[in-house]
């Protein structure tokens, strides 16, 4: 039998009789017994080994009847080679280290794709997204348009916004890093899982490539667009002179509204009309009438987006009307707001020629005025939480409306 006080095994690489001088560390003091046979060939013999203060003796003797002897003191033939002995194990610590290794860099890896795609600002990003595709659907005049050729031309011209959104959503964040480390301490440069110079490396490549693909398309409509949204997404956050929009409510306004209102939904659909549907360009009485929904939109976003942000702006001195009139008052005008595009859209819906575009545009833009007036009833002005929260579901309903707004047929 080996008995072994000690809570660690031997190596598989070392066998339990060790030659006199050999010494392997073993770092547990603690004992405990372990039992078992070694077998060489067709002959059993027995061990034991016994552990004090960390340090193994080993003995192994056999009377002239083949019994092993287990007490160290009666087997003095092999007590003249017995030496102490520490073990440790080498081959189980050097799997343990490379394994911890091996996780540490996975979860290092992750955390910094997760970083990387929290600072695209992945909520807004679909949003926009949308909003591209949205205004592109309104150039199809009929189903026969839907076609392959079609879907690509859309997804290329997707490509170069998606791209450029992204300098927009990082330019931001790295002039406002101070801000956010107040108003939203999660984001990853104020939270520090981002660097500074990686934010700069990422923002920089992708409006590189967003020019360089709009260049490849050869769209003069889309590159338009393209550098526009760079020059007014700049303007409304880089912090030089004349610029920094973002601190007067009327350049942020306006920021919206040339943005979002106009720059994007017309550069993209005579993008679609005439580089991917190879028609002339023509404005309907259904574009303008979209892009005016789109600019009332712009207006009550920029009006609500500086609700959860009160205290970071008021210590760095930016002036919002959340600031000036209130969060409640500022809450219940962009409501009303809402709902008055909401009646246009229900009028508008009701006049169409077209059935389909009748019954989508009435009974879904009613749904969404029910549902804004439900929520705004039980925001608590008073919690970040809650306004939070409200300024995302404000977000939701124009994801809803960028569906709805390719129905709208006049």
């Amino acid at each position: 039998m080996i008995m072994l006080h000690s809570c660690l095994c031997f190596s598989p690489k070392y066998h339990p009789l060790q030659l006199s001088g050999c010494v392997k560390k073993h770092v547990s003091p603690i004992t405990r017994i372990h039992e078992g046979a070694v077998n060489r060939g067709s002959e059993s013999t027995k061990y034991s080994i016994r552990c004090r203060s960390s340090l193994f003796h080993l003995t192994n003797c056999r009377n002239r009847n083949g019994e092993g002897i287990t007490n160290d003191k009666q087997c003095k033939p092999f007590n003249r080679h017995r030496a102490p002995v520490t073990l440790q194990d080498e081959a189980a610590s050097r799997f343990d280290e490379d394994n911890n290794n091996s996780i540490g860099f996975r979860d290092a890896f992750l955390k910094n794709i997760n970083a990387i795609f929290q600072f695209t600002r992945p909520f807004f990003l679909l949003g926009v997204t949308i909003d591209m595709t949205s205004v592109s659907l309104l150039a199809p005049q009929q189903f026969a348009d839907l076609t392959p050729a079609f879907f690509i031309g859309l997804l290329k011209a997707i490509v170069p916004g998606f791209l450029v959104n992204i300098y927009e959503v990082g330019v931001n964040q790295l002039y406002d890093v101070e801000i956010d480390k107040i108003n939203k301490p999660d984001l990853p440069l104020a939270s520090g899982d981002l660097s500074i110079g990686a934010g700069i490396t990422i923002t920089c490549t992708c409006l590189l490539m967003s020019l360089a693909i709009g260049i490849m398309l050869r769209s003069p409509p889309l590159i338009s667009t393209i550098i526009m949204w760079f020059l007014l997404s700049s303007a409304y956050s880089v912090d030089l002179p004349f610029l920094r929009w973002k601190r007067n409510p009327f350049l942020a306004t306006m920021y919206g509204v040339l943005e979002r209102g106009l720059a994007m939904p017309l550069g993209y659909f005579m993008h679609i009309q005439k580089y991917v549907l190879g028609r002339p360009i023509e404005f309907s009485r259904t574009l303008m009438f979209v892009v005016a929904v789109k600019c009332w939109f712009c207006v009550l976003l920029v009006l609500l987006k500086d609700m959860p942000d009160v205290d970071g702006d008021q210590e760095h001195g930016i002036q919002t009307l959340s600031i000036a009139l209130g969060k409640e008052k500022v809450l219940w005008l962009g409501v009303y707001m809402l709902l008055v595009v909401y009646g246009a859209l229900v009028i508008a819906g009701a006049s169409s020629p077209f059935l389909e575009s009748k019954l989508i545009t009435i009974i879904g833009h009613s749904t969404l005025a029910f549902l804004l007036l439900k929520r705004a009833r039980n925001v608590d002005v008073s919690s970040q939480a809650a306004i939070l929260s409200f300024y995302r579901f404000i977000w939701k309903l124009l994801f809803a409306e960028h569906i709805l707004l390719p129905c709208v047929r006049l």
